[in-house]
């Protein structure tokens, strides 16, 4: 545990979990403008599947029918997110969960069944089962390194300028205030382990890096990743590229259209990944990565101490601006209603985390 513990009981993995999810299946999104949204995602490197007045779907090169969902409203906002569970019994148990639906087919692409659940600070959760893998589309390969064997000779290195082929979602990361509560409701219902902790100088979580369990088989180092926030808000998704070129090329290609650059490239000292972060029209941030970190089920839970330098190992620091919370008047009110309510959220750790990530 690196010489640190934790001083809360959160976050650990539960041992008799309600069920465990078998992958993130998709993220929903609210837009007021369809086509903007889908100019930025198409150059950001996703597919289109479908797209109608009201809904947009989008796909990575695996076999996924969708991989983002995004709605027609009347604000711009994150809307949930979607596991997939591997046996309808699964399905089952969660519905007797408080506030539950009972399962009904859903119209997505790929169909199947779903519930839909809230998590204590308030987002989303749908739960699907069913859904109809589809084919999965040609990519180029990762791009050889002429060491070693030296297989480049007399040729060169030129992948094509275009945008960064996704293969697939890899993972979404949450703020929230109610930290305790939420991140126990994801290990206790959906089976997810932490990988990794980073906590304050008092031992408490600040961010916990939360993967699948499936058992001896690898999963990514983190699926959901959760941070000690002022209220509950998304901060960015990551979809995943073949090689660092793929980075490097979204970024030139994204660049070139005039979409806003967030923070990149460099490289996780947690997970590990090659990244690259961009904000869509609204702000939200999406991450290009490679090369992640995979784990089983019996790899410990590390914990480390939290700071702004200890997000990469290489490339710029992460700056001030990727955390500063949009400052407006909704935003000022959820923050009082949190040092007021949430157990988790006291001025002394606001101030905490306005030095560390502000």
């Amino acid at each position: 545990m690196n010489g640190i513990a934790l001083s809360t009981p959160q976050p650990a993995r539960h041992e008799s979990p309600t069920v465990k999810a078998q992958s993130l299946a998709y993220l929903i999104f609210e837009r007021t403008d369809l086509d903007k949204a889908r100019e930025f995602l198409t150059d950001f490197g996703l597919q289109v599947v479908k797209q109608t007045e009201s809904e947009l779907y989008l796909r990575g090169k695996d076999s996924a029918p969708f991989c983002y969902r995004v709605l027609r409203g009347e604000q711009n906002r994150f809307a949930g997110l979607a596991f997939r569970v591997a046996v309808r019994d699964d399905l089952i148990a969660l519905s007797k969960l408080p506030g539950a639906t009972a399962p009904c087919a859903v119209d997505y692409p790929g169909g199947g069944e779903m519930i839909t659940l809230t998590d204590p600070s308030g987002f989303h959760v749908e739960v699907i089962f069913g859904q109809e893998q589809v084919e999965p589309l040609a990519y180029r390969p990762a791009l050889p390194l002429n060491y070693d064997e030296r297989p480049r000779i007399n040729e060169t290195q030129r992948p094509a300028i275009a945008p960064a082929e996704i293969l697939r979602l890899g993972h979404v990361v949450l703020e929230v205030a109610d930290f305790q509560a939420t991140c126990g409701w994801y290990t206790r219902h959906l089976g997810l382990i932490p990988s990794d902790v980073q906590v304050l100088n008092d031992g408490s979580p600040a961010v916990t890096f939360l993967r699948l369990d499936l058992g001896d088989q690898p999963a990514d180092h983190h699926t959901l990743a959760m941070a000690q926030g002022v209220m509950p808000v998304y901060s960015h998704s990551a979809y995943e590229v073949v090689d660092a070129d793929a980075v490097g090329m979204g970024q030139r290609v994204l660049r070139e259209k005039g979409w806003k650059h967030a923070w990149g490239i460099g490289r996780h000292i947690l997970g590990s990944q090659i990244f690259d972060y961009w904000q869509d029209p609204w702000g939200d941030k999406h991450e290009h990565y490679c090369d992640g970190d995979l784990f089983t089920a019996d790899k410990p839970t590390g914990i480390h101490p939290v700071s702004r330098e200890a997000m990469s190992q290489w490339g710029q620091v992460m700056p001030a601006s990727f955390t500063k919370p949009k400052i407006t008047g909704e935003a000022i009110k959820a923050i009082v209603h949190s040092l007021r309510h949430s157990p988790d959220l006291t001025l002394k750790k606001l101030i905490t985390l306005a030095k560390i990530f502000g």
